[in-house]
């Protein structure tokens, strides 16, 4: 069973006299421990269709299922339960509070779901190790650099434990040495087993993945396999 499973999902905005349909017919299925890149131009769907598989949104027409769970069946607070426990965030903006420590940031998912205080401070603790950054947990997001701060964003995106990393764009707004650097400590979370789902318009970043879905125009044009010989995350 597909941890992930999309049935001919839609997705229609209107907006005023002008309706968009911003995915047409979508149907994909992504394994457990899976390492997909979705890819295309702005525009072309890809970020609606992440939210979506995310449950940030609900699709207009059409099934979505997620670990066997139909989510157009669930409610707002059990969708909210779904992103906390079952999904890790990582945006291109890093989302980090600029007065809290890089501590503090990862624990936000722990405190929100009601983790006591000693657990959360060691399950922080330990997902800022993952990333190499636990000699920075004092610093504020102003005091570290772009990829420290990216660091610090997947290790809250890593803090619960989720069977799914989400990433969108998450080297849009860093160099390409420290836009390398972030990709494989990406490769590095997939390969110890986690789900990852990047979303990138880039192909090199894309190359990461083993399984690559264009989309374009609000539907899939191309699922392809990526062959080990033209991947990146190959050390």
């Amino acid at each position: 069973m597909a941890l992930i499973k999309t049935e001919n999902i839609w997705k229609i905005y209107e907006m005023g006299q002008e309706v968009v349909n911003a995915l047409q017919g979508v149907s994909v299925e992504i394994e457990r421990g899976e390492y997909v890149a979705i890819m295309g131009p702005s525009g072309s769907g890809k970020s609606t269709l992440m939210n979506l598989i995310g449950c940030l949104d609900t699709p207009s027409r059409g099934e979505y299922t997620l670990d066997n769970k139909a989510v157009s069946k669930l409610s707002d607070d059990e969708l909210a339960g779904i992103r906390n426990r079952e999904i890790g965030f990582v945006f291109q903006t890093f989302n980090l509070l600029p007065r809290a420590s890089a501590l503090h940031n990862v624990e936000l998912p722990l405190i929100y779901n009601g983790t006591p205080t000693k657990e959360r401070h060691e399950k922080a603790l330990l997902a800022l190790e993952k990333v190499d950054l636990l000699d920075r947990k004092d610093h504020k997001p102003t005091e570290l650099s772009g990829g420290q701060r990216q660091r610090v964003a997947i290790a809250r995106a890593l803090v619960n434990n989720p069977s799914i990393l989400l990433a969108d764009e998450p080297t849009g707004n860093l160099d390409s040495k420290t836009s390398q650097e972030i990709m494989r400590l990406v490769d590095d979370l997939h390969s110890q087993g986690n789900t990852v789902i990047t979303v990138t318009h880039e192909r090199d970043i894309a190359n990461h993945a083993h399984r690559v879905l264009s989309i374009l125009d609000g539907q899939i044009a191309t699922d392809e396999r990526v062959p080990e010989s033209r991947r990146n995350g190959i050390h």
